[in-house]
């Protein structure tokens, strides 16, 4: 991860509370990690040990203890840090008691009706996207639903979608080696692949994707906006290649694009409106 500041969150205590009495400094320490890796696929000791304005040793021992318990792993390749499963756990677990898929339900119910092709909804997960919705097409040849399964985030259209979203130094961190994980033929396998397909993206605001997770289906997703939902989270209809021309391609993006922009703003995430 660079060393950029200004994408840092700020050092500021929430508006509703105070400082406690007692302030245990190496609990805030860990609690502030974890806020980084918040807004950071990956962090670097040194990245530690400058925001929590410590020695690497002390930054050290913070991570150490964090692995420990589960909450961060560490690559160890790389030696970057990133959430581990414990912390992935307990978020998807609170995600779950919010049930933000209820709130987004009648987003795949109007999709369903209209286009009558599969669709999901998904979140992303470290490099991959989750499939956590589906609607089922309800023609005899459709795509059948992944409603549980995890997929490499580059070889799909929600988490390509997701992935435009981020800052070019986060793509880097979350495919270091600059090779990506392909599941078919057709799957991006470069990172210079990704970035020249993430520029399109941005451009149009919605991400396709023929074949790259399963042959003879295609996709198109749009991703909500950062911020508007307690996770990263995007929508795709799903055909087989036959029945996705580039004309059908074009309305499904256009149609999802502005389903997505109405129900993000029924998102706890959202900003107040008025």
């Amino acid at each position: 991860m660079k060393k950029n500041h200004s994408a840092q969150p700020e050092r500021t205590e929430p508006a509703n509370t105070r400082v406690p009495q007692y302030p245990i400094e190496s609990v805030d320490n860990a609690l502030k990690v974890l806020l980084l890796l918040g807004e950071h696929s990956e962090l670097r000791l040194t990245d530690v040990s400058e925001y929590l304005g410590v020695a690497s040793s002390t930054a050290h021992r913070v991570l150490a203890m964090l692995q420990y318990r589960g909450f961060v792993r560490q690559n160890e390749r790389t030696k970057h840090y990133g959430p581990g499963t414990a912390l992935t756990g307990v978020a998807f677990s609170i995600l779950q008691r919010f049930d933000f898929r209820t709130t987004l339900r009648p987003v795949l119910e109007r999709l369903h009706l209209e286009f009558r092709e599969t669709v999901h909804l998904g979140m992303l997960d470290g490099s991959t996207v989750r499939f956590i919705d589906a609607l089922e097409s309800p023609r005899a040849v459709r795509v059948t639903s992944r409603l549980g399964m995890s997929l490499p985030a580059s070889s799909t259209s929600m988490g390509k979608a997701l992935l435009a979203q981020m800052t070019p130094a986060e793509r880097v961190s979350m495919y270091p080696n600059g090779e990506l994980d392909g599941l078919t033929e057709h799957s991006l396998q470069l990172h210079s692949e990704l970035e020249a397909q993430v520029a399109i993206i941005q451009k149009r605001g919605y991400a396709i994707n023929r074949q790259e997770s399963e042959l003879e289906v295609a996709t198109v997703a749009v991703a909500f906006p950062p911020h508007t939902a307690p996770a990263r989270l995007a929508v795709n209809v799903a055909a087989p290649i036959n029945r996705m021309s580039v004309a059908k391609q074009r309305r499904i993006g256009n149609t999802v694009r502005a389903l997505v922009e109405e129900a993000a703003a029924l998102l706890p995430g959202a900003p107040p409106t008025g």
